[in-house]
């Protein structure tokens, strides 16, 4: 299983994270599709060949090919509308009435249920560090009946995956 080859490959340093990602998979708190499509989207959200690799393989056994494109989805739009939407916020008041002007189509055409790809666009803002997109997404599925402690969830796959993805960094560059 390739969630095993990632907690395999991480040093003795980031036991913590071997810790969170065994728990995290083995989480209740999310359907199969959502938990599966944030593992997914936020290991896309890293960068980290290895650590996208390895979720994906796994990811594979649990998502659909129309989820899995749509995670995949939810992490390319908000890599852009992250960076779009931070730089409106930088700019300040003079640019919030611009138009955005960005194609954004998947986000209402992603073939799954618009909860799930909503979260996964939470956890990949959450990764990018874009407050706006975060609390934006987090109304979304909150109005949409996720509790709290399922947004949460979404949270902590995100911060996990990118903690493991630092570690594997480090690792390569030692």
């Amino acid at each position: 299983m390739s969630i095993d080859n990632l907690k395999q490959s991480l040093p003795e340093y980031a036991k913590d994270q071997k810790l969170n990602l065994g728990s995290l998979t083995r989480s209740t708190e999310l359907t199969e599709q959502q938990l599966w499509g944030t593992f997914l989207s936020t290991a896309a959200a890293t960068g980290n060949d290895v650590v996208f690799s390895e979720i994906a393989e796994e990811a594979k056994e649990h998502l659909s090919e129309v989820a899995f494109d749509a995670a995949l989805g939810a992490a390319t739009v908000m890599a852009m509308n992250n960076v779009a939407y931070r730089a409106r916020h930088f700019l300040g008041d003079d640019y919030t009435q611009v138009k955005m002007g960005l194609r954004m189509n998947i986000i209402n055409k992603s073939g799954v249920d618009k909860v799930d790809f909503e979260l996964w666009s939470l956890a990949v803002s959450t990764v990018n560090g874009c407050e706006n997109c975060v609390n934006a997404h987090d109304n979304t599925v909150r109005g949409e009946g996720l509790t709290k402690e399922q947004v949460w969830e979404s949270v902590k796959i995100a911060a996990v995956i990118t903690a493991v993805a630092q570690a594997l960094q480090i690792e390569a560059a030692r």
